[in-house]
């Protein structure tokens, strides 16, 4: 397992509560706790896909297409984003997205 530090990092939204988990500690869960591995390895298929989803959005789809993809799939919270965040989601600029918004 590769131990670097992250680049990306979390900008919550809303008051948040986090928990870190030190990786020698999950290492310990995985080993102690074989359901603890299945469940991790459950997990990462499903980021995967998530991840494949958004490559193919950003190659195969316009701005605006991604955008009505966005508001339809975060309905319930797309309204306390403030734009340049589902900008920056996006790959778009923040004028990009006023142009789309302003699309009737």
């Amino acid at each position: 397992m590769r131990r670097t530090t992250d680049i990306y990092f979390i900008d919550a939204i809303e008051d948040t509560i986090a928990f870190k988990l030190h990786v020698n500690d999950l290492m310990y869960l995985f080993e102690k706790f074989p359901e603890m591995e299945r469940y991790a390895r459950l997990s990462m298929g499903s980021v995967f896909g998530h991840l494949m989803e958004r490559i193919a959005s950003m190659r195969f789809t316009s701005a605006k297409e991604r955008y009505l993809h966005f508001k339809e799939i975060y309905a319930n919270i797309y309204p306390r984003i403030p734009l340049g965040m589902v900008a920056s989601y996006l790959g778009i600029t923040q004028e990009t997205l006023s142009r789309i918004r302003s699309q009737k």
